[in-house]
């Protein structure tokens, strides 16, 4: 390894994962919701905070607008 790197002639690259950098929020949902995602969660193997985060993902990408009706 080399005692000391010339920084300012490296190739600077972007990081390409900049744009999906996460942000910690607080949120309340109902146990329910939560017992299914961690079910979903055991079944594939993934985190049940990564499949929420998915599921909403998902939802923003395709526009997803909420359609609810009281009876």
């Amino acid at each position: 390894m080399m005692e000391e790197y010339d920084i300012e002639n490296l190739n600077p690259r972007k990081n390409p994962y900049s744009r999906r950098l996460k942000k910690q929020i607080t949120i309340n949902i109902d146990s329910d919701t939560i017992d299914f995602f961690k079910q979903q969660s055991k079944d594939s193997g993934i985190p049940y905070q990564t499949l929420i985060n998915l599921y909403l993902a998902d939802c923003a990408k395709k526009k997803k607008q909420l359609q609810m009706s009281w009876k």
